[in-house]
């Protein structure tokens, strides 16, 4: 019997000490900022997940202000978190503000795979948070607008 409740207590300890390994935290003070691969001048993070692999992706994107995306789509359905500054959001295939919508921080939008939209910033640094399943991906519906071809 005292073999089994020791046996018991292990199994009980390393399920914990498993368990601690598996909680990632995210402090903002330790986030290391770097140039998004496709949105020239803006900035992204990568919280939780590898982008390339078919796995939980948790994003960030600083947006400088005046910054527009024109529109795209992603082969994943994505939700986005308004952190900080405003954010404008449009469905279509052609970029218009005044067809779109803008979000204030704490404001959450979220979209199917495949589905055209568009995005802006107004006069603020904006910055948002980005959940999907990758890997990622993005399609500009006009290639001419794509930034990494410029």
């Amino acid at each position: 019997m005292k073999k089994f409740l020791i046996s018991a207590a292990l199994i009980a300890l390393a399920g914990s000490a498993l368990a601690q390994d598996a909680m990632k935290v995210v402090k903002p003070d330790t986030l290391t900022w770097k140039e998004h691969p496709v949105f020239k001048g803006a900035q992204t993070v990568i919280l939780l997940g590898d982008p390339t692999k078919a796995e939980a992706i948790v994003q960030r994107v600083k947006f400088p202000p005046n910054y527009r995306v024109p529109p795209h789509t992603h082969p994943y359905a994505e939700v986005v978190t308004v952190i900080s500054g405003n954010f404008g959001t449009g469905m279509g295939q052609k970029f218009d503000a005044g067809e779109g919508e803008m979000l204030k921080a704490c404001s959450l939008f979220a979209l199917p795979a495949k589905h055209v939209h568009y995005v802006w910033t107004t006069n603020e640094e904006t910055i948002v948070q980005i959940q999907f399943t990758g890997p990622g991906g993005i399609t500009f519906i006009n290639p001419a607008d794509d930034p990494r071809k410029k």
